[in-house]
C-alpha cells in the first residue's frame, strides 16, 4: 500500500492521532504486536535482487526480510517482473516496502542516493563473509544475483564490496533463497548487537505504524472518513 499525496501532506502529529484512533478498533495485544515488530525493524540494511524470475525465490526473499526485520527490498524488473506467490508469502509482502526499478542503473542510483554501500554477493569474486563484513562503515545493500547467471556485470562494476558464504563441499554456489536466508539472518543479528542506531527513525516508525494499522483494521478507509468528519465538526 503506497501513501497517497494527501497522506504525505499530513503532519506526523495528525498521523499519530489517526493511528491511535484506528488502534482502538483492534485488540490491544494485536496493536502491541505491530509496535513490537516495528521496534525490531531496520533500514540500516536492505536487500536488492536483479530480474528474479522464480516465484518461489521471490517469495522466500520477502519472507526472509520480514522474518529478520529488514524493512525494504529493492528489485530490478528489466527482464521479468518480481512476482512472488501470495500462497508462499502468506501476507508477509504487506509488511515489507518493495521498491521496483526498471533497470540496474536505476537501482544503483537509488541505493547510492539513499546512502547505501552496494555489496554484491558472489562465490567467485572474493571479498568478505557475513561474519567478517564490516557493518560499521555505514548502511548497506546486499545484491542477490539471478538464479542462473548471478550478479550482472553492471553490479560488479559498481559494487563497493563483494561477499561470499564460505562453503566446504563440492557445490560452488547456493540457491538464491538459501543465500538470502543465511545472509539476512547473520547480518541482521550482527546489526542489532554491533550498531547503535540500527532501528527505524521516529518518522519511519510513525508512518509505518499508520500504514500497518490501515492494513490491519477492516474498513479502515471508512473509519478514517468518520474520524475526519467528527474532527471537522468539533
Amino acid at each position: 500500500m503506497k501513501m497517497t499525496n494527501t497522506e504525505n501532506e499530513l503532519t506526523l502529529d495528525e498521523i499519530e492521532r489517526q493511528t491511535n484512533y484506528l488502534l482502538e478498533f483492534m485488540l490491544s495485544s494485536r496493536a502491541e504486536t505491530l509496535k513490537q515488530c516495528l521496534r525490531n525493524r531496520t533500514k540500516y540494511m536492505t536487500i536488492a535482487t536483479e530480474n528474479m524470475f522464480h516465484e518461489h525465490n521471490a517469495s522466500a526473499v520477502i519472507r526472509h526480510c520480514d522474518a529478520f526485520g529488514i524493512q525494504s527490498l529493492h528489485t530490478v524488473e528489466k527482464l521479468c517482473p518480481f512476482a512472488p506467490s501470495l500462497h508462499i508469502t502468506r501476507g508477509s509482502e504487506k509488511w515489507i516496502d518493495i521498491h521496483r526499478h526498471s533497470s540496474t542503473s536505476q537501482l544503483i542510483s537509488s541505493l547510492k542516493e539513499e546512502g547505501y554501500r552496494i555489496i554484491a554477493t558472489s562465490p567467485h569474486e572474493g571479498g568478505s563473509t557475513p561474519e567478517t563484513f564490516d557493518i560499521k562503515k555505514g548502511p548497506f545493500a546486499i545484491v542477490l544475483g539471478t538464479e542462473k547467471t548471478g550478479i550482472s556485470d553492471e553490479i560488479k562494476k559498481n559494487a563497493d564490496e563483494f561477499m561470499a558464504i564460505p562453503m566446504y563441499g563440492l557445490v560452488e554456489s547456493l540457491n538464491v533463497s538459501a543465500t538470502a536466508a543465511i545472509i539476512t539472518h547473520i547480518l541482521s543479528e550482527r546489526i542489532r548487537h554491533e550498531i547503535d542506531n540500527w532501528q527505524l527513525s521516529m518518522e519511519d516508525y510513525i508512518r509505518l505504524l499508520f500504514k500497518w494499522a490501515k492494513i490491519s483494521v477492516q474498513d479502515s478507509s471508512q473509519i478514517l472518513e468518520r474520524y475526519k468528519n467528527t474532527a471537522a465538526d468539533s
